[in-house]
């Protein structure tokens, strides 16, 4: 059987940078991303409330370990404004050791101390 991942990419989107820049502060201020990342305009398209909606997005992806997942997503939860936001986490398979151990150090919750 194989282990869960430790570290955990979390991807969200929302429909403006400066809410953008905002989700990704809150995020590693409060010690639940290591770093995050936010990729220029993308288009989205998808059907919400019967009708098939084109929507410019920036996306934000998140570096954390699994441990701090449940916490990263309530802050998203609670800091966005989509009715239903969406958060996805990719597992980190491999990585650079000095890079993941930089990862679970600034994500640690007694860092914070």
């Amino acid at each position: 059987m194989t282990a869960p991942p430790a570290w955990l990419t979390v991807l969200t989107t929302t429909d403006s940078e400066d809410k953008a820049r905002q989700l990704a502060r809150s995020a590693v201020e409060a010690r639940l991303a290591a770093c995050a990342q936010i990729s220029a305009p993308v288009t989205s398209v998808y059907r919400w409330q019967h009708a098939i909606e084109s929507t410019e997005e920036w996306q934000v992806f998140l570096k954390t370990t699994a441990e701090r997942y449940d916490e990263l997503e309530a802050l998203i939860e609670r800091e966005h404004d989509y009715d239903t936001p969406e958060i996805i986490a990719l597992p980190v398979i491999r990585g650079s050791a000095r890079y993941l151990g930089w990862v679970t150090a600034e994500t640690a919750p007694e860092a914070a101390l």
